[in-house]
């Protein structure tokens, strides 16, 4: 898949990888902005292309037949987002079962224009104790930007701010979406 992936990635689409993923055994990857059905492909075939091993979570509709164990195979599970349950703490839960854990997700929790990220991603690493990782989708410049890992302070504001700010000026696939 590595081959595969590079070829398409790198040398077809001619999209840059810049930095590598850290080398540890827990954290989370936040992954910006998420504008159109094509970051899933590009983020999977990066994965590929750094031999990381990845996890991600979906909305449970993406895991039905006949795709699902497509979906599964490629490091996701599914999420039941209709009922009210503590998912966070159920994510923790799965940082402290395994000795490695690697999630990617979306802060805004949707290819729609959010005004506000989600905070999943911040309070998972806060409660597993792991530094969160972004990662640029960014189109205009076909460029795939791997920050090293952050560590989280006592304030939610600071981080947010730190988090906005490695993604300013990253356009997604629709920019009016970024």
């Amino acid at each position: 898949m590595k081959f595969i992936s590079k070829l398409i990635l790198i040398k077809l689409m001619g999209w840059k990888i810049v930095n590598n993923f850290p080398d540890l055994d827990k954290y989370v990857i936040i992954a910006a902005p998420h504008t159109s059905w094509l970051d899933f492909p590009i983020a999977i075939m990066a994965k590929y292309v750094k031999s990381l091993k990845v996890n991600y979570i979906g909305k449970a509709s993406l895991f039905n037949w006949p795709y699902g164990f497509i979906f599964r195979w490629l490091g996701g599970a599914p999420i039941d987002r209709s009922k009210s349950n503590n998912k966070v703490q159920a994510i923790v839960d799965i940082f402290s079962a395994n000795a490695y854990f690697v999630l990617g997700m979306s802060p805004e929790g949707t290819r729609k224009k959010v005004k506000q990220w989600k905070t999943g991603f911040y309070y998972i690493a806060k409660g597993a104790d792991i530094p969160v990782v972004m990662v640029t989708l960014d189109f205009k410049n076909k460029q795939i930007k791997i920050s090293e890992p952050y560590n989280l302070t006592d304030n939610m504001d600071k981080d947010f701010n730190h988090f906005y700010g490695y993604f300013e000026n990253v356009e997604g696939r629709y920019p009016r979406l970024s």
